[in-house]
């Protein structure tokens, strides 16, 4: 395997993509959709003794444009099939009904939100502003947990861990030597930061328990290695899904505190206790994120639904929070 570093100056930094040669050439992720990415890409699979023709399986862990934004005209020159979980299968299809809907999802959440005008059209403005990052449409594959894909000299098996996005899906595989089950994780755990949930797909119901149980299932799984969407490996992975579910225990703590400091408030207000200012995509994210917990609180009835303004008001200020978010145990 190869790990190649596509640069990235669009999104969150440097993304990685891995090329998996042998009788069935692969490579798991496609990176963005830029110039620059096209020419990391390609100068990787040539330092591997590959070309881009040489593919016969592209394998996405889920929609991102960062992840997925050149399958389109690298199977143009390959002819190669993209797997992608039938949940995001729409989306990288360029399926015009799928991408509408995501849409519509987004404008009622920025209104429900109470994103105010200003800062809405500047978040509107980046999204729309970057549609040509996701590439051409796709011909797709789809594929759901548990299914093996042929690839490289041996299988992936896919492993839907929804969350972060509502299709994003590890691949695992078996590590050299014996060494144990290792996976392509995608964005599901990062060495650095915490994958953004309620904003990275609006798409995703009840966005933080979603996550949480996919941590949990992470972590059951106890890979040996996990090959992350970005920066370095991660060779606990079981103890880094668990790091993570300790941060949304802590940012679970924090809501709870701004709504018993600040009375009833929408998220959009929520988001500007946890972050301060937000430009760019940290304009969606944000409030994401605080709707995310928000959600959850509800749902565990330690905050009301919000009201006709977006309130949320809190209803219990001191909940068992070792029971609203669950820490993952780790084997190791």
């Amino acid at each position: 395997m190869e790990r190649i570093r596509l640069g990235n100056t669009v999104f969150e930094g440097r993304n990685n993509a891995y090329f998996l040669p042998g009788d069935r050439p692969t490579l798991v992720d496609a990176g963005v959709a830029t110039d620059s990415v096209r020419r990391d890409l390609r100068e990787g699979l040539a330092a591997a003794g590959h070309e881009v023709a040489d593919l016969e399986a592209i394998v996405l862990t889920h929609w991102h444009a960062d992840h997925a934004g050149l399958a389109a005209e690298l199977q143009a020159e390959s002819g190669a099939p993209v797997y992608v979980h039938a949940d995001d299968a729409g989306i990288v299809a360029g399926d015009p009904d799928a991408i509408a809907a995501e849409r519509s999802i987004r404008e009622r959440r920025f209104d429900e939100w109470r994103i105010p005008g200003e800062p809405r059209a500047e978040v509107t403005d980046y999204l729309d502003g970057h549609d040509d990052l996701r590439g051409g449409r796709v011909d797709v594959t789809p594929v759901e947990d548990g299914d093996r894909i042929a690839a490289g000299d041996g299988e992936l098996e896919v492993v839907h861990l929804p969350g972060h996005a509502a299709g994003l899906s590890a691949f695992a595989f078996d590590g050299e030597r014996g060494a144990g089950r290792e996976a392509y994780v995608g964005d599901v755990i990062l060495p650095k930061y915490t994958p953004n949930v309620g904003g990275a797909d609006l798409r995703v119901d009840r966005p933080l328990e979603t996550y949480l149980d996919s941590l949990a299932r992470l972590a059951d799984l106890d890979f040996e290695r996990a090959w992350p969407g970005h920066r370095d490996p991660i060779s606990d992975p079981a103890g880094r899904a668990r790091v993570i579910a300790e941060h949304h225990r802590e940012r679970t703590e924090r809501v709870v505190s701004v709504l018993d400091e600040h009375g009833p408030t929408d998220a959009w207000t929520v988001s500007a206790h946890l972050f301060g200012d937000l430009s760019g995509i940290h304009i969606l994210h944000g409030p994401g994120e605080a709707f995310a917990h928000l959600d959850h609180l509800v749902a565990e009835g330690v905050v009301s639904p919000p009201d006709g303004e977006g309130r949320y008001e809190l209803l219990d200020a001191d909940p068992d929070f070792d029971e609203l978010v669950a820490v993952p145990e780790t084997k190791r």
